[in-house]
């Protein structure tokens, strides 16, 4: 599975993201999108972005409205 790429995302979007401490078991959050951080056009461990309830994280998927 191939994770989205930044011209992909745009806030508010649901995303599902791994945070910084969750990155070992891969536990996912889902939320909506706030601030894209993640300033390349790609990354192979997912875009960071915020999540309108302050969450950082790296988007490992896009859940469907």
């Amino acid at each position: 599975m191939t994770v989205p790429a930044r011209k992909e995302l745009s806030p508010g979007l649901r995303v599902a993201i791994v945070l910084k401490r969750d990155q070992r078991t891969g536990k996912r959050t889902t939320g909506v999108l706030s601030t894209i951080l993640t300033k390349s056009p790609t990354h192979p461990h997912g875009i960071k972005v915020r999540l309108q309830d302050g969450q950082v994280g790296r988007v490992q998927e896009i859940i469907a409205p």
